[in-house]
């Protein structure tokens, strides 16, 4: 699925960039949903056979009412789509049109949108009746990959309302349940300290006990994740040879060459004991440069190694086709690019986003090597 994965890519960088000078909910369609519809599920929207806009059924005594696309396939109505401004709160109040038109069409699927966040709704709770909480939600512009696959099923080129329909309430749960963990991982409530303290804590649940475990429970819950994470790094790249001062060598340019005397990686194993540390923005920044240049290459073909005083990225685990280096050992975090002499030029960057504005020079680079 590199092609959709490319496609949203590609329209996560266009709000980011117009954001700031979209102030209407038409302007949110024109700019933002349209282009969903047609570059990303890949509906002609100027096809009134495959999406209706403004599409009107009379609703008992509600005359004339709109909702704002009905994407058509094989004749029926199969999704709606209402539309809100972009940077404008969805919640259950915005769906009141959406609810009226899945009872009187044939639609399973109904979308909530403002152009940058999506929530999908289906009936798992009552036939024909809407349920009230999505079974899929993402942000265009902080794309969970998870969200991929489900999303590809409703493609025009594939599309499987069968299989939405049944990994649907799997979604929807799971989902609930992840943004549970999430909200537990970032501030533990009282209730989830105590019943992770109560596995390994036999007595009374003083207040002095809560003070010591409102601590220790999150201080243990980071660290697990890190573990994680520095687990599954290890399992990815054991087998691979890993970068020397020699191969570095190979990567010229004034800044390649300061970094010789740092740049020496150590098999995973020994990581901790060299002070090599991969963080969690490391690998989300590593996916978004792989994400990219997948338009270039194969994904299975981009590698990634870990050291000292970078993380790099690398065609065919091969450091003499270095892609990107990313700084971010300092307070400023930098991605170094390189061009056709492996010339390395630092760039600066703030979010993780903005790597997506150097995404023409990094599939450049990749494309070259090949």
């Amino acid at each position: 699925m590199p092609e959709i994965t490319e496609r949203l890519n590609s329209l996560a960088t266009k709000i980011d960039k117009q954001r700031d000078a979209i102030e209407t909910e038409e302007a949110t369609k024109n700019a933002f949903v349209m282009p969903f519809i047609s570059l990303v599920l890949g509906y002609d929207v100027f096809n009134p056979n495959e999406v209706v806009p403004e599409y009107t059924a009379d609703i008992g005594t509600k005359k004339g009412e709109k909702i704002d696309y009905a994407i058509i396939k094989d004749d029926v109505v199969q999704i709606l789509v209402e539309c809100k401004k972009i940077g404008e709160d969805l919640n259950i109040n915005h769906a009141s049109q959406l609810f009226r038109y899945f009872a009187v069409t044939n639609a399973r699927i109904a979308i909530l949108t403002n152009g940058d966040e999506y929530k999908f709704f289906t009936d798992l709770e009552k036939p024909n009746r809407m349920d009230e909480k999505p079974f899929l939600r993402f942000q265009v512009s902080d794309l969970d990959p998870v969200v991929i696959p489900e999303l590809n099923k409703l493609t025009k080129e594939v599309f499987d309302l069968d299989s939405v329909l049944n990994a649907a309430e799997e979604l929807k749960y799971v989902g609930e349940l992840k943004r549970a963990l999430a909200t537990q991982f970032k501030a533990p409530d009282d209730d989830w300290i105590k019943m992770v303290a109560s596995r390994v804590y036999d007595g009374s649940f003083t207040q002095k006990v809560r003070d010591l475990f409102s601590s220790l429970v999150p201080k243990a819950m980071k660290q697990f994740l890190a573990d994680q994470v520095n687990d599954r790094l290890k399992a990815a790249l054991g087998s691979q040879a890993y970068q020397t001062e020699s191969d570095d060598a190979s990567v010229s340019g004034p800044a390649a060459s300061a970094n010789v005397a740092q740049a020496s990686v150590d098999h995973p194993d020994e990581k901790s004991d060299k002070g090599i540390e991969t963080t969690l923005e490391e690998i989300e920044a590593y996916q978004i440069v792989r994400a990219i240049v997948c338009s270039e290459v194969s994904p299975a073909r981009i590698a990634q190694r870990d050291t000292k005083s970078y993380f790099g990225i690398l065609l065919d685990d091969n450091n003499r086709k270095p892609i990107a280096r990313l700084h971010f050992n300092t307070g400023q975090k930098y991605i170094g690019l390189f061009d056709t002499e492996k010339n390395e030029t630092r760039e600066t960057i703030d979010t993780l986003d903005e790597i997506y504005k150097f995404a023409d020079q990094l599939r450049a680079t990749a494309h070259f090597y090949d």
